[in-house]
Order: structure tokens, then sequence, then C-alpha cells
């Protein structure tokens, strides 16, 4: 079973840039080939959140043109620069967002659970899991103990030290860490929000950042660090469960020279 996980992808109507400089249309035109094309390829797509920058209905309808080429199954998630109602009307169609306030949800794919939490708050960069997004997660979680699961969740239960970006965490990650801790069958935490790849152990299991899919933050990690990002590869992660584990690559997207091979008639190639 692999788990192909993308974030943050920040699509503007057709014609626009983020912040006048980032073409995020066709950056993640290019990752969605790239995920079309791979050898083993993925069985499903998650998508942690700011899947659009201003959270527009014409913003939601490109995005579903973007991703319309991927044939496995997307499920979705909101990010701060979403909005509940168009993001809503947007993905109903497929089937599987709650009616209720939170987009929250859970969905069985194969042998592992997704469990999906909302923690946008409207008009805000930083997350929440309010009262009842948490008890929402401890009774999901408490319904299957055992089945392998990954949560997935726009922003990260974690403190990374690039300060401009802990400044818009995630308010009660220490009652999300000690809910989770309870549970040993969750396998991963897949997050977005950072745009870097970056990992931390959480709650007894592991909290697994995927790098944008357009533009990555900067990576400083003084304390008056500004906020600033650079045109890094974009990328992406893939989660393959296999024989009882769960192992975790990031992809970069784009074309390079290569691959190379190792050996030629059976020898190493000096």
């Amino acid at each position: 079973m692999i788990i192909a996980h993308i974030t943050d992808t920040h699509i503007k109507v057709p014609g626009q840039f983020a912040y006048r400089v980032v073409d995020t249309a066709t950056y993640l035109r290019a990752c969605v080939a790239e995920i079309a094309r791979l050898p083993v390829p993925p069985d499903v797509v998650v998508a942690t959140g700011d899947l659009v920058d201003r959270g527009n209905p014409g913003e939601y309808a490109h995005l579903r043109t973007l991703l319309a080429p991927l044939p496995m199954p997307v499920y979705v998630i909101p990010g701060n620069h979403d909005e509940r109602t168009a993001f809503r009307a947007a993905f109903a169609p497929d089937g599987y967002l709650p009616a209720g306030e939170f987009l929250q949800y859970t969905v069985d794919v194969g042998p592992l659970r997704l469990v999906a939490l909302d923690t946008l708050i409207p008009g805000e960069g930083g997350g929440e899991l309010c009262e009842a997004r948490l008890a929402w997660l401890a009774e999901t979680l408490a319904m299957e103990p055992r089945r392998p699961t990954l949560i997935l969740m726009h922003h990260p239960p974690f403190a990374t030290g690039i300060v401009h970006m802990d400044a818009l965490g995630l308010r009660n990650a220490d009652r999300f860490a000690d809910i989770v801790s309870r549970y040993p069958n969750v396998e991963r935490v897949l997050c977005g929000h950072l745009h870097r790849s970056i990992q931390a152990r959480v709650g007894g299991t592991v909290a697994s950042v995927a790098p944008s899919t357009a533009h990555q933050v900067a990576l400083n990690l003084s304390a008056d660090a500004p906020s600033a990002f650079k045109l890094e590869p974009p990328g992406f992660q893939l989660h393959v469960w296999r024989a009882g584990q769960m192992v975790s690559h990031t992809a970069v997207v784009g074309d390079f020279p290569g691959p190379y091979p190792f050996f030629k008639d059976g020898q190493l190639i000096p």
C-alpha cells in the first residue's frame, strides 16, 4: 500500500501567480505528472491543506482540473488558506466530506485507516484543535485501536525552530500528542504548512511534513529570521506500508540527468 502525500499547492485562478512570483499551477501540473508516472503507482493521494491561495470557488475549480489526471482516489483536508464553504462545495461530489462544521472524516484504504483532522481557524494563519475536534479525535481513534492509522492535518503538532512559522503553529498540540500517545497503531501524522520536509517524534509516533509542490520556506533557524520563501525544488512524499511497517520517502519534482546504472556486465562501473 502506497500513499502519496502532497501539500501546500496554493493554486490561484488561471493566470495569477502566488506572491506575484510562483506559478503554482505549473508546479502542481508537474507534480501530478510525476506521481502518475511512478514505476509503482500510489494507491491513493492525500493533500494536507492550503490547496488554494485565497479560498474562492474559481481557485478550487482550477485545482480540480489540475488534479483530474490522477487515476487514484484523492483525499483532501483544509489549511489556513482554504475556506470551508467553497472547499466543501468543490469536493462534495467525492462523497467523503462530512456535513458538520468541521471537515474531518475517516476512510479505509486497504489495510490502513486515514483519520483526517480540520485545524483551520477562519481568518488566521495558525491552527487549532478545539475541545470538539479533540473529542472527535479521541472517539475516532478509540473505535479502531489496532488498525494501522495515518492522521492527516495541515498544521504540524510541533515547533520547528523556524520562528516565523512556529508563530503560526497549532494550538493544543500537547493535548493532541497526549491522545495519540494512547494508540501505538498510529503509524504517521502527515502534515503540511511548513513548506519543507521536516520530521519529529510526537506522541510516540512520527509526524512528517511534506514539502510544498511549489515554493519552500527558507531554512533559517535564527531567532530573528525573516518570513521568506525560496524556489527550491518542489516535492512530495511517499509512505509505503509493507509487512507491517511504514517507510517514508521524500521525492523531488523536476527533470534531472539519469538514472545511470551502477553496474555494467555484472561489474561495478569504475
